[in-house]
This record gives structure tokens, C-alpha cells and sequence, in this order.
């Protein structure tokens, strides 16, 4: 059976962690950008690309919660495990879980990298 240190774990969900705070940092920084785009703007092919990146934002916000939510859960039994193990070593279900998590946490910084660019490219007709 192979183990992980969780040391390693432990590094990479900190990662994590602070890369998601500042994705919804950024977010929080291009919805007030929308805002102001959406004042100077009251056409309706604005409003409409404009609800859609509020709608895409508000999905992003609650993929990176719920990512959080699903990392921090993730530390919390691998530290448990942890303890369990004199040598600091953890079980495979646990890393397979990780490892699970490391995807979906790839797959939303695409995501949020994606819809930066999309969003750049709107707001710099827009503006």
C-alpha cells in the first residue's frame, strides 16, 4: 500500500487555498469593473453580455466555496490520519481524494483564467 507524506499534502492544499482566495479576490475586482461597464452601457447587447458575466462570476464564486470547503475537509482528515501515524504518513483513499481535488482545482483555475480573458476582451470593447 502506498503512502504520501503529509507534509507534501499539506504544502499543495496551501497552495491551493491561497490561489482560490485570489481568484475570488479578482473576481470581486471584475464584478466592480461590470459595474461600471453596466453604468455607461444600457444597450441591450451590453446588458445581455453583461448578466452573463454576472451569472459566470456568481458560478465561479461558488465552484471556488465549494473547492475550499472540499480542500479544507480534505486537510482536516488527512491531518487525522496523520495522527494516527507515527511515521506522518497517510492513507491511499485519502490521497486518492487529493489527487481528485488536485483536478477539480486545475479545472477551475482554467475556468477563472478563461473567463478573465473573456471578460478582458468584453470590457475592453465596453469601456
Amino acid at each position: 500500500m502506498k503512502k504520501v507524506s503529509i507534509t507534501h499534502m499539506s504544502n499543495a492544499h496551501n497552495d491551493w487555498l491561497r490561489a482560490l482566495d485570489f481568484y475570488k479576490q479578482e473576481i470581486d475586482i471584475l464584478k466592480g469593473r461590470l459595474t461600471e461597464i453596466a453604468g455607461r452601457n444600457t444597450g441591450h447587447e451590453a446588458a445581455s453580455k453583461i448578466e452573463h458575466f454576472e451569472n459566470q462570476f456568481k458560478v465561479q464564486r461558488d465552484n471556488i466555496d465549494r473547492l475550499s470547503h472540499d480542500t479544507r475537509l480534505n486537510v482536516a482528515l488527512a491531518g487525522k490520519e496523520a495522527e494516527a501515524s507515527s511515521a506522518g504518513y497517510i492513507d491511499p483513499a485519502i490521497v486518492t481524494q487529493h489527487k481528485i481535488l488536485h483536478e477539480k482545482y486545475k479545472q477551475e483555475e482554467k475556468a477563472i483564467n478563461d473567463l478573465r480573458h473573456e471578460f478582458t476582451e468584453f470590457a475592453v470593447e465596453w469601456m
